[in-house]
């Protein structure tokens, strides 16, 4: 069960986190954000980035196995990434529709599939 939470917090954690560093720009693409300083962008950007620690730091919590959950350090940075890549990629897909998704992204995508392979086999 803490295996399941810690990745559904990192889930969640990573759809804030994306939004407050590429929200402002889907923002300005929709010209609502065109006009605001820049002080004023990170700040909200700053607000968004403190959400996702109330969900990033639970997760690293509950899943360390520093606090008897299942995970290592190392196993939850890679599988953070993962999470990260492929919230990114939906949010690419669904949100930023005039980016576009490449052979080598998934490559890339791939390769990190494969570090989280490698991360979680045992010694």
């Amino acid at each position: 069960m803490r295996g399941i939470l810690t990745v559904i917090l990192l889930m969640m954690s990573n759809v804030v986190m994306t939004f407050a560093w590429y929200g402002n720009l889907k923002l300005q693409e929709m010209k609502v954000s065109t006009d605001w300083p820049l002080i004023l962008i990170i700040l909200a950007s700053w607000g968004l980035a403190f959400l996702e620690y109330c969900f990033m730091i639970p997760a690293n919590r509950i899943g360390s196995d520093i606090n008897d959950g299942p995970y290592s350090l190392v196993q939850l940075k890679v599988m953070q990434e993962a999470i990260s890549l492929v919230v990114f990629t939906l949010i690419l897909t669904f949100v930023f529709k005039s980016q576009t998704f490449h052979w080598n992204h998934i490559v890339a995508f791939a390769l990190l599939i494969a570090a989280v392979f490698f991360a979680f086999l045992k010694r």
